[in-house]
């Protein structure tokens, strides 16, 4: 199942994960088992995670983000260049802020 993400909760995620650093590194082998397992576990350790893409062009790059997010049953909250951001809500985490503070 897909987890759709309103803009506002978008914005959030992406304000949080601006000082992160990549956690997994994808590189030509791609999207191997074993970091879809690595991915897997990083989200259910931090839930919001940022992985880099290895080789390939823009539409591979989309695609394996796809996969990846749908994979490990995670939101791809945004992809800048080769960084993709990924999240999952972990069961002991706050639900996203939805609402206004005006």
């Amino acid at each position: 199942m897909a987890i759709s993400l309103t803009p506002r909760q978008q914005a959030l995620l992406k304000a949080r994960a601006h000082l992160l650093e990549p956690v997994v590194k994808i590189g030509q082998a791609g999207l191997t088992e074993a970091v879809r397992a690595e991915v897997d576990r990083s989200l259910t350790a931090h839930g919001l995670i940022k992985v880099r893409l290895g080789a390939g062009d823009r539409g591979a790059r989309a695609e394996l983000s796809t996969a990846l997010s749908e994979q490990t049953e995670s939101a791809a909250v945004q992809m800048v260049g080769r960084i993709l951001v990924l999240w999952r809500p972990r069961p002991d985490d706050k639900p996203l802020d939805t609402g206004t503070t005006r």
